[in-house]
């Protein structure tokens, strides 16, 4: 039976913890034998633990807290929204203001060209609607080969079998099997953590002519996107060097493929702009989209899509 936490100990909601609650990423023996930190409140960016220990929130959530815990005008209008209603499905040619609203918001702050968005509610999910996203795009400009989707190693694009796929993580892949043979990896660009003599100008170069090598090693007309995040969040905040995305772009323009960025984690002011994708120069013609969007308030993701895709599958 719930009970409010404040009438419970530590070791109640430690045992509680144990005995139900399967964690994500987590050895739950060691996490059980230890006793989980149970985090019991939030104010700007510190935590409080049920043991009363105040903890600056390194973490962001999960990169995610942008805007701090217990903004009040936030929780005030998540109350108004569900007494209003708290749920409609977008299906079956049907909207509702909150979806139609945040719709042209976002596409005021995204940059030039994106002025749709598909939601999701996480973004595992979008990434996933990337994917079939690309597959309908190729379709209907009659170039059904174009199946093969390029992405890089230590990336990290969600938990779903699909996501886990496009990211290049080997230990999610030793879970489930590397399963989708359209997919494939290639080096990232991290200088500080690689065994070069060269600058890093120069390794980023390298970096990003390996994209080309994929491309030419599977055939243009075989691949049709490259999905990465601008900074590689998961695999261990990995940040190119200055030369890496100027030649990705040249490469992505060269040969005609289509580009996804995962902003999941850099989107909505992470990096001091709106997006990555702004601070780097870089021109995706998908953006993936979740955490930051409702600073954690409520899950949420999206694809927000760019002018050359939106058209085509929009007819589709």
């Amino acid at each position: 039976m719930y009970k409010e936490h404040n009438l419970l100990s530590t070791q109640n909601l430690q045992a509680m913890d144990a005995a139900h609650h399967l964690h994500p990423f987590s050895e739950m023996g060691q996490i059980n034998a230890k006793g989980s930190r149970i985090i019991t409140r939030g104010e700007g960016v510190y935590i409080w633990d049920s043991e009363g220990n105040k903890i600056l929130d390194g973490m962001s959530g999960l990169w995610c807290t942008q805007i701090g815990n217990g903004r009040k005008e936030i929780a005030d209008a998540i109350l108004a929204q569900m007494n209003e209603i708290s749920y409609y499905n977008c299906f079956f040619q049907c909207s509702h203001p909150a979806a139609t609203q945040l719709s042209a918001v976002l596409a005021e702050v995204s940059p030039a060209g994106f002025e749709h968005v598909f939601f999701t509610n996480s973004g595992s999910e979008a990434n996933d609607t990337v994917y079939r996203m690309v597959r309908s795009y190729w379709n209907a400009m009659g170039k059904p080969n174009k199946k093969i989707i390029l992405t890089r190693t230590n990336a990290y694009h969600g938990s779903t079998v699909l996501a886990a796929n496009l990211g290049g993580m080997s230990a999610m892949h030793a879970q489930g099997g590397k399963e989708i043979d359209s997919i494939h990896h290639i080096a990232q660009p991290y200088w500080y953590g690689s065994d070069t003599d060269l600058s890093p100008d120069d390794f980023g170069i390298e970096a990003a002519n390996a994209l080309e090598a994929a491309i030419l090693e599977h055939g243009e007309d075989n691949v049709a996107a490259f999905i990465a995040e601008p900074i590689q969040g998961a695999g261990g905040a990995i940040i190119p060097p200055e030369t890496y995305w100027p030649r990705v772009q040249e490469i992505l323009d060269k040969y005609d493929i289509l580009f996804s960025a995962d902003e999941v984690i850099c989107g909505f002011g992470r990096t001091g702009e709106w997006f990555g994708s702004d601070y780097f120069g870089i021109k995706p013609d998908f953006m993936t989209i979740a955490k930051g969007v409702t600073s954690g308030y409520v899950p949420m993701g999206g694809v927000l899509v760019g002018s050359r895709v939106a058209p085509v599958i929009a007819n589709e």
